[in-house]
């Protein structure tokens, strides 16, 4: 292993410190996120309100904007009804389970100002509830039109990686670990910048430290991303990997950050996408397939479902 022979950037840590990796936790999930669980915090904590909403994925949304709305109609149905059969009027019957379905659906007309008028609040307790209610649902639901705005307007770039890093040939007589991407959007990105950060675990006076290493790529910049993008780090004499084995990456509990920064021409801003490989998802011996072909009047064809097809190559 040739890693002592490269100096050490104090700089080039990711934050994370020294902290040594195990049981092959990655630093940098898949998605880009910090693979950190935080605690201590208080139990009504809403410092990260927004950013929770606005980052979950869309089913946990939805979820969340449903359940919030059965449940407000819910609490107000059961105050309707702590107050008599006769606090609404319009009501089918006494009965106990037909007075609360009225109260819910009144409850949910009332919090949407539609008011169909089949059924009205009596009396001056009911009356005030429904007051509250209807300024309590303009509130909500301008909350709500206001959540959706923040996720379809935030800047995000939707980036398609290579399910696995490979071990190619490149160049003459040499080797490369590669992945590739493409972006999943039709907007352009331009002035595209990657970066890779390996890392691994090294036993420095019998404890074990966690080193970080920026890798060389054959092309670091791109101005344009129309097709796909094959990274590529040149296992020669200059890489810190040129004399480990896939052996050593597993001992070592070795892994890639893979930081990628681009302007999106529809937002007029810059944005970033972030991903990681561990050591057990490098292909040893493999070569990507094309992902591109062309149609019948000449047109480029860009597949993105094959974006991790690859295929055995024995190296030299």
């Amino acid at each position: 292993m040739a890693l002592h022979k490269r100096k050490i950037n104090p700089l080039d840590d990711l934050g994370f410190g020294s902290q040594p990796v195990i049981k092959n936790q990655p630093l940098v999930n898949k998605d880009g996120s910090p693979n950190v669980r935080r605690i201590g915090l208080p139990f009504f904590n809403t410092a990260n309100n927004y950013h929770t909403l606005i980052t979950m994925s869309w089913t946990r949304f939805w979820l969340l904007i449903l359940s919030g709305y059965v449940l407000l109609n819910f609490i107000f149905a059961f105050v309707y009804m702590s107050f008599g059969a006769s606090s609404l009027n319009g009501g089918s019957d006494n009965a106990a389970l037909s007075h609360f379905w009225a109260a819910f659906f009144f409850s949910a007309q009332t919090i949407s100002t539609v008011g169909y008028g089949h059924i009205s609040p009596y009396g001056m307790a009911a009356n005030s509830v429904a007051a509250l209610e209807s300024m309590m649902g303009l509130l909500a639901f301008a909350l709500a039109t206001g959540l959706l705005y923040g996720r379809f307007s935030r800047p995000s770039a939707q980036i398609a990686y290579s399910k696995n890093m490979i071990v190619a040939p490149y160049l003459e007589n040499g080797k490369g670990l590669m992945f590739r991407l493409a972006n999943m959007r039709r907007n352009m990105l331009i002035d595209l910048e990657i970066e890779i950060i390996f890392s691994y675990n090294e036993m420095v006076d019998g404890k074990a430290v966690r080193r970080f290493y920026p890798l060389d790529v054959e092309r670091r910049k791109v101005s344009l991303l129309t097709m796909n993008w094959t990274i590529v780090h040149p296992l020669d004499e200059n890489s810190p990997l040129h004399d480990m084995s896939k052996e050593d990456l597993e001992k070592s509990e070795a892994g890639f950050a893979i930081l990628l920064r681009a302007f999106d021409d529809t937002f007029s801003q810059t944005v970033h996408s972030r991903t990681a490989y561990q050591h057990h998802e490098i292909i040893w011996g493999a070569k990507f397939k094309p992902i591109f072909d062309r149609d019948e009047d000449g047109r480029i064809v860009l597949d993105l479902s094959k974006i991790s097809d690859n295929e055995p190559y024995e190296l030299s």
